[in-house]
């Protein structure tokens, strides 16, 4: 029985090469059996079935308007479950879906609009205003995400006359827009078999069936909630529910308590704010657990491990964590509440997953080790240090960037790595722990290699630290901060400035006395407002490596 499971396991991993595969394999086999649903309505969800002839159906009127294989067919919304109806009533007859992330600005859609070539565009309710009367009118098709409606049609174009294609797996299946932390945007593209090899990857990383639900908290156009929590619970058959709002706290944990999920991917700032702002502070305001956390610290750290995996349901077995690195502290205390959390790496390029860390395999600060199918290691490695560039091969690497040659082959090596651009060295047991970006990393006074997210760590650990990151400015080395205490609007000026200064020597101090000398920070300013973020979280450095609106610089002002 064992045998036939894993030839059959075999054989379905052979199959599945194109989206068009996994539709036609998925749509079958769990055909009865519900794919996505709001989390608080049965009322919007599907049927493997039902989504199946609402796909069909609207690739059949994208065909009547001439929008056929080739053709780009943009996704410009919020998380739903209409969103998988639109992209798989895109790629799985030869047409490219363009997802845009739902925080792009309205310039940010035109130019990808532009630059894509895209002939239609499926738009929800709430983020219609970022699309331009100009985009309007150029489209084919303007169709409303939310009920399918038809906002605007160029009649001229309804020729019946598009034809699709069943695609093969090196045919292009999506090309995905990022801006990341580094500024200008790059159009990534991807293959049938980029996504599809990554899917299979999923199953050997962490096996899920059609008993397990997902709860979806992030933004369906990044890879990483496209490919693991709208691809993978296709091919296995589960049910993945969704919020009608943006994941605030009294959201979250009222979904929590309905879906009672067994799956879920997210980004670290959800759990860093959870440990931050509530397990630390429930801590120390009890004597009990205060007293516990010093001479019994293990088994709070398990007490309270129990109550998180209540809170999210109580069946939560698979935490993925991904996008940016899992602060040291917390990850730490994830490990000892025997949380079950892993630590996902990968890149969009990458479709996204390369290297993954769960159950026996974690150590804080690492991500692990590569995933099924797929190789990493080191190039061009410091002898001195054991750093190097993490280099990866395998069938989910993406094709290229869209009309760019150039950038395209600077990110791949003479005989065909893909570059991360991430630096890493790898412990005894072959495990990678990542140091930083090499874009990020800052050249010291005497050729040290420093890395800014090295020192944030130590920073976002002080007291009253929401956020940070570290930046150089003519030769020095200067930490932007946001306070979590500061009431902006109900204090005076001068005690506000007073305050800031005090607590800002503070962070300095206790700082500089937890890191190297070559990564001292030689001033600490305050910010007022959120740093700016991409989809996964990480703030976006480019835009404060010049100047930033700081507390301080509005004090000059005044």
């Amino acid at each position: 029985m064992i045998q036939l499971y894993k030839r059959m396991q075999r054989m379905r991993e052979k199959y599945v090469d194109t989206l068009a595969k996994l539709y036609e394999y998925a749509t079958t086999v769990y055909s009865k059996k519900q794919y996505t649903q709001w989390y608080d309505t049965k009322e919007g969800g599907y049927t493997y079935s039902s989504f199946k002839g609402k796909c069909d159906s609207l690739s059949k009127k994208l065909t009547q308007y001439g929008i056929g294989a080739g053709d780009k067919v943009a996704i410009l919304s919020q998380s739903m479950p209409n969103w998988s109806v639109a992209f798989f009533a895109t790629a799985p007859f030869g047409r490219i879906a363009i997802p845009i992330l739902p925080d792009s600005s309205e310039n940010e859609v035109t130019n990808i609009l532009e630059h894509s070539e895209s002939k239609v565009i499926f738009v929800s309710k709430r983020l219609a205003g970022k699309l331009s009367q100009a985009c309007r009118d150029k489209m084919t098709l303007v169709i409303e995400l939310d009920t399918f409606e038809v906002l605007h049609a160029d009649e001229e174009k309804f020729t019946c006359d598009g034809k699709t294609s069943v695609p093969t797996p090196d045919d292009i299946a999506t090309i995905i827009y990022t801006s990341g932390t580094t500024g200008s945007a790059k159009g990534v593209v991807l293959s049938h078999r980029n996504l599809t090899s990554n899917v299979i990857t999923c199953y050997h990383s962490c096996k899920r069936t059609d008993k397990d639900r997902w709860l979806s908290v992030l933004p369906m156009a990044h890879t990483l909630e496209m490919t693991l929590s709208m691809l993978y619970p296709m091919y296995c058959g589960a049910t993945v529910y969704y919020l009608p709002k943006p994941p605030v706290a009294s959201l979250l944990m009222k979904a929590l308590k309905v879906v009672k999920p067994t799956t879920m991917l997210t980004v670290p700032l959800i759990i860093e704010k959870v440990y931050k702002g509530s397990i630390l502070p429930t801590i120390k305001k009890s004597r009990t657990l205060s007293w516990m956390n010093e001479h019994m610290h293990g088994l709070m750290c398990r007490i309270i491990g129990m109550k998180i995996k209540k809170t999210f349901g109580g069946h939560i077995s698979f935490y993925g964590i991904g996008g940016a690195k899992l602060d040291p502290e917390v990850e730490s205390f994830l490990l000892k509440a025997k949380f079950p959390y892993a630590i996902g790496y990968g890149l969009t390029e990458t479709s996204p997953l390369l290297g993954y860390a769960m159950n026996g395999w974690r150590a804080v600060g690492s991500f692990g080790y590569p995933v099924y199918n797929v190789k990493l290691k080191l190039h061009n490695v410091n002898p001195e240090t054991g750093e190097g560039e993490i280099v990866a091969k395998g069938p989910n690497v993406m094709l290229g960037y869209y009309k760019d040659p150039v950038r395209t082959k600077s990110v791949f090596t003479e005989d065909g790595w893909f570059r991360t651009s991430d630096i890493a060295i790898q412990d005894e047991k072959g495990r990678f722990f990542i140091k930083g970006r090499n874009n990020n990393m800052i050249l010291g006074p005497s050729g040290e290699n420093i890395y800014p997210e090295e020192i944030e760590n130590v920073i976002n650990n002080v007291e009253g630290v929401s956020e940070s990151i570290v930046v150089e400015r003519d030769g020095r080395l200067v930490a932007l901060v946001q306070p979590d205490f500061v009431e902006w609007d109900n204090e005076s000026e001068d005690k506000l400035y007073e305050k800031l200064d005090a607590w800002k020597a503070k962070v300095l101090k206790i700082v500089n006395r937890n890191v190297n000398k070559s990564s001292q920070v030689s001033s600490v300013e305050v910010m007022k407002e959120p740093f700016e973020k991409t989809a996964t979280q990480k703030i976006r450095r480019f835009k404060y490596k010049d100047s930033a609106p700081t507390v301080e610089e509005e004090k000059k002002d005044k």
